[in-house]
C-alpha cells in the first residue's frame, strides 16, 4: 500500500524517486526542451488513465514529466511479467510498484490496475502495445477504455513527440543536445459502464491522432524532408504503411509462437509491449479469452 501525501494522493517509493531522478537527470544533462501543453486536462488529484502514443523508449518518462515533477505524483505502468523477473531491471520494477501482466493470467493485473485507479493512482497505458515503426498510430486495443470505465475515472488522451530521436526501436541512444520534446494532454473522456469500449477506443484514437498531427506540424525542429524521425505522411524517411504492416504481422507471429528459451529482457525503460491485449481479455464486457493465441494475434495484425 503506497504512502500518501497530506492531500491523500499516493506518494512514490524511494526506488521510483531514484529511477525518476536518473531519467530526468539524463534529460536535464542534454538540456531537453520539454514543452508541456494542455496541463489543465490532466486532473491533479484522483485516479486517471493516461493513454499515450508510443514512439520511444522514453515515453513513460515524458508522459509522466508533468505529474511527477510538478505534483510529485508517480505514474504506474502495465508491463510484461517477464520484465519483473530480470535481475536488476525487474527489482526496480517491483519496488517502484508497477503492475505486472502475466500472459494467460491477466485478471490479477486488471484487479491491481483498477484498485490503483480507485485509490487515486495515475496509470499509464500505451494502447498500441509496441513502438510504431512508422511513427503513425498503430491499431488500439480497448483495455484503457474498459479500465477507466470499470474504475470510474477519466481517460486522458496524451501525445509525446521528440524523444524518439534520442532512443527508439532499432536505434541506439544518441546524445541529443537541446532536444525539443512536446507532451500534449487532450480533453479527457469519461467512459461509463454502459458505454461500448470499442466506440470509446475509436474516439480515443481519433483524438490522439488529431493531437499527434498538430504536435508534429508545430514541432520546433519542423519536419525535414527525408529525416528518419519524421513520418512519411509529412515527407519524412520513416517506414511507410506497407513496412509497418509487415512489422505488425511479424510481431503477431512472434507473440503467437514465442521462443521459450529466449531470456527475458527489457527492450527499454518505458516499453510495455504486449500487455494491453492480455489484460483486456478479462476486463468487464470483454469476450472470453480464446483457447489459444490465434484470435488475439490475428486481431493484433489486422
Amino acid at each position: 500500500m503506497p504512502r500518501r501525501h497530506p492531500n491523500g494522493d499516493p506518494r512514490a517509493s524511494w526506488v521510483y524517486r531514484f529511477a525518476a531522478w536518473v531519467a530526468f537527470t539524463v534529460m536535464r544533462l542534454q538540456r531537453w526542451r520539454v514543452d508541456i501543453q494542455g496541463a489543465e486536462h490532466l486532473p491533479r488529484h484522483g485516479g486517471v488513465v493516461i493513454a499515450a502514443n508510443h514512439t520511444s523508449f522514453w515515453d513513460f518518462f515524458t508522459s509522466g514529466w508533468l505529474p511527477y515533477r510538478s505534483w510529485r505524483r508517480p505514474v504506474r505502468i502495465l508491463a510484461k511479467a517477464s520484465l519483473f523477473s530480470t535481475p536488476v531491471f525487474g527489482w526496480f520494477m517491483r519496488r517502484a510498484e508497477h503492475i505486472p501482466v502475466d500472459r494467460g493470467a491477466g485478471r490479477d493485473a486488471l484487479t491491481s490496475a483498477i484498485a490503483a485507479l480507485e485509490s487515486g493512482e495515475l496509470v499509464l497505458v500505451l494502447p498500441e502495445q509496441t513502438i510504431s515503426p512508422s511513427l503513425e498510430l498503430l491499431p488500439f486495443k480497448p483495455g484503457a477504455a474498459r479500465m477507466a470505465a470499470a474504475a470510474g475515472v477519466p481517460l486522458v488522451p496524451t501525445v509525446s513527440w521528440g524523444s524518439h530521436r534520442f532512443h527508439t526501436r532499432g536505434r541506439k541512444p544518441r546524445w541529443s543536445w537541446r532536444l525539443p520534446v512536446t507532451v500534449r494532454y487532450g480533453e479527457p473522456l469519461h467512459p461509463g459502464p454502459d458505454d461500448d469500449p470499442e466506440q470509446v477506443t475509436q474516439e480515443l484514437r481519433r483524438r490522439i491522432a488529431a493531437l499527434l498531427d498538430e504536435v508534429q506540424r508545430s514541432y520546433p525542429d519542423g519536419t525535414p524532408a527525408g529525416a528518419w524521425w519524421v513520418p512519411a505522411r509529412l515527407g519524412g524517411g520513416a517506414p511507410g504503411a506497407e513496412e509497418s504492416d509487415v512489422f505488425l504481422r511479424a510481431l503477431a507471429e512472434r507473440w503467437k509462437h514465442p521462443n521459450p528459451e529466449a531470456p527475458a529482457h527489457a527492450s527499454g525503460p518505458g516499453s510495455v509491449e504486449g500487455t494491453v491485449g492480455e489484460v483486456e481479455e478479462v476486463l468487464p464486457g470483454s469476450t472470453a479469452a480464446p483457447a489459444d493465441d490465434e484470435d488475439e494475434t490475428r486481431e493484433v495484425a489486422s
